[in-house]
């Protein structure tokens, strides 16, 4: 597994934007993921480890795009009805020279088109007579009929290396004579929750104790992003044994991910532990929420401390995991689309930082669809995310937004 340099987090103890922040990413992490060929059936949601250009052209030879009459655009009159004998017959899968063009060749989609041919008639606007057929005037030259080539000429760029492969990519690696890709291996995460506070999802409930929902929430949406992940459990406030176990973790993983400990409070033992086995810098993002997280290296491996807040993990995966993703796994990174909607309510916030704010679609007053915000602010308050429809970004410099200006929104739906 490759290894990082010690310099690679000198970013600085201001807090930074987010742009900032995708642009440090870029720039000092290395791609890790090795290459593995597969066939396509198993390649959806993998990482092109390079580019793939077609074998041939795509189609491979002109065809006809419907059922019907495949003539010679130079045989037809323009102004009247042209008859024409039928003098074969061209089915797809046929050789287009098995049919000789003497008028007009009955033919089928994705038949070859016969050697001269070039315009095809559906079958419902002609008339056909025994072995002469009918067809009316007004058909424009090459009309349903497929030239080769037209997707995609020979050695044309089908996909690019870094994208994440979708069925549809599939598709076109295989029209155009591929039936393995190469691929980027998938990133292996080791995931942790910190916190004395913390007890496993559906077991008992001590006094003082909560249920831990960041490590499903994590290992849910990183599996959606194409990752491994290794589920390590509840790393507790001692600091005499985290650092072990985030060494543990660096032999066999891409990157360790944590959430909880990262602050800089008396119960915060993350930082000295990363500290203990690598450097970590403070990384103090200027967003809310998501402000505490932590950058560094544990034995070479790359390392990210995100906040204990499940609101504030949301958001900060969004944004700063995702791209992290992207680099060390080879992909293209494509930040999150945002669409523009209406605010519909007014909200203070300080200048020099980003804010995303849980918010739910309606229909205002006049009819048009606004953005309307979650009654509860706390990036602790979980329904605020299962009950609302998506995020509104407000901008860094802004000290409040007002009722009707337009807002970039980002959709849960759409969003992993």
């Amino acid at each position: 597994m490759a290894q990082l340099s010690d310099d690679c987090f000198a970013f600085g103890s201001k807090p930074m934007r987010i742009e900032d922040a995708v642009a440090q990413i870029a720039e000092r992490f290395p791609l890790l993921a090795d290459i593995e060929t597969i066939p396509l059936h198993l390649a959806d949601g993998r990482i092109a480890a390079q580019d793939v250009f077609a074998g041939h052209d795509l189609p491979p030879f002109a065809n006809a795009a419907v059922d019907g009459y495949a003539v010679r655009f130079a045989d037809l009159n323009p102004e009247t009805e042209t008859v024409l004998p039928v003098s074969g017959r061209l089915a797809a899968g046929a050789e287009a020279g098995t049919a000789q063009l003497s008028g007009a060749i009955r033919i089928f989609t994705g038949a070859p088109m016969p050697p001269g041919a070039d315009t095809v008639f559906m079958q419902e606007d002609v008339r056909r007579d025994g072995d002469r057929v009918t067809l009316p005037p007004g058909l424009k030259r090459g009309a349903n009929a497929r030239p080769a080539g037209e997707d995609l000429g020979k050695g044309a760029l089908a996909i690019p290396a870094g994208r994440r492969l979708r069925p549809q990519d599939l598709a076109l690696a295989a029209a155009t004579g591929h039936g393995h890709i190469a691929v980027r291996r998938r990133l292996r995460v080791a995931l942790f929750s910190t916190g004395d506070e913390l007890t496993e999802p559906g077991a008992p409930l001590r006094p003082g104790a909560i249920h831990d929902s960041n490590r499903v929430l994590l290992a849910t949406l990183l599996t959606r992003l194409g990752v491994t992940v290794s589920d390590l459990g509840i790393l507790r406030d001692d600091p005499t044994i985290l650092p072990g176990h985030l060494a543990e973790a660096a032999r066999d993983h891409d990157l360790i991910l944590t959430t909880g400990g990262v602050s800089t409070g008396e119960e915060d033992h993350v930082k000295a532990a990363v500290e203990a086995q690598g450097r970590l810098m403070l990384w103090r993002l200027a967003i809310k929420p998501g402000r505490p997280v932590a950058a560094g290296l544990v034995a070479g491996t790359p390392f990210l401390g995100l906040p204990g807040n499940p609101v504030a993990v949301y958001v900060t995966l969004l944004f700063v995991v995702r791209p992290l993703l992207a680099r060390l796994g080879g992909a293209i990174y494509e930040p999150p689309l945002s669409w523009p909607v209406r605010a519909g309510f007014a909200y203070r916030k300080k200048a020099g930082r980003r804010e995303f704010v849980r918010v739910s679609l309606a229909r205002g007053a006049d009819g048009t669809i606004e953005a309307r915000k979650f009654p509860r602010d706390g990036a602790g308050v979980l329904t605020s995310l299962t009950e609302s429809d998506g995020l509104v970004e407000l901008p860094d410099d802004a000290v409040g937004i007002a009722s009707g200006d337009t807002l970039a929104y980002y959709p849960h739906a759409l969003l992993w």
